[in-house]
């Protein structure tokens, strides 16, 4: 498995993992009924968390080959692998068109 892959998996995971608290911390920061002091002290705690916990880190990739752009969703796969596997025969529902 490739680095990406394991570092694409890795920060998924932590955004998993840090989800909850970092929705409170943005909704106390965001709340203009609280005082300014617990609204900024909120903010610091939310600049004091990991990088990798916040959603824009997470980048979709391949799954089997870890490469970055062309990927479909629905499958996690770019465009040439799933070619590749729909010709094979390999994903289920899957089949080349022809009219």
């Amino acid at each position: 498995m490739r680095c990406r892959v394991l570092r694409d998996i890795a920060a998924r995971q932590s955004v998993a993992n840090n989800e909850l608290t970092r929705q409170a911390y943005r909704f106390v920061t965001r709340n203009e009924t609280l005082p300014a002091r617990v609204r900024h002290q909120a903010q610091l705690m939310l600049n004091a968390m990991p990088k990798q916990s916040s959603p824009t880190y997470i980048h979709n990739r391949c799954v089997a080959t870890g490469h970055g752009s062309g990927i479909l969703r629905e499958f996690k796969l770019c465009r040439f692998q799933f070619r590749l596997k729909a010709l094979n025969g390999e994903l289920p529902g899957v089949k080349k068109s022809s009219w």
